[in-house]
């Protein structure tokens, strides 16, 4: 998860740590970054089956960190959420083009991001959410 607010990572966290959605795509193990140069650093660390990115973040915005991370050898395939503020038709277009798979407007319910979410680990983890 890469987003500049806390609040927002920290709900989203419990969002996708709820025991509930966690058992259906076979466990949550969450990485935070406060800002793109912070993800910059963080991707080649680790394997990662999604990634969720704000789009304004101060130093490297969400577009140019998307950019990065599908020109990336090891991350061009991980599905990519954008959660985001800027909800113009440009945005999320732009936002899509450059290889998001989903675009969740702020606010979003718990249960949308779930929804997402569990669209996008199923194919990672080699089933159908809730199969398990």
């Amino acid at each position: 998860m890469v987003e500049d607010s806390g609040s927002t990572r920290a709900f989203v966290r419990a969002v996708l740590e709820d025991v509930t959605f966690a058992k259906n795509v076979g466990g949550v193990e969450m990485t935070e970054a406060t800002c793109g140069f912070d993800a910059m650093r963080v991707l080649p660390r680790s394997k990662f089956d999604l990634i969720i990115t704000d789009l304004n973040m101060g130093d490297i915005n969400g577009l140019e960190l998307i950019h990065f991370i599908r020109k990336s050898e090891h991350h061009r395939d991980v599905p990519l959420v954008i959660i985001s503020t800027q909800t113009s038709q440009s945005d999320i277009d732009r936002g899509l083009a450059l290889g998001a798979n989903a675009f969740v407007r702020k606010p979003f319910t718990p249960e949308h991001l779930r929804e997402v979410c569990a669209k996008l680990l199923a194919p990672a983890r080699g089933a159908a959410p809730g199969s398990g």
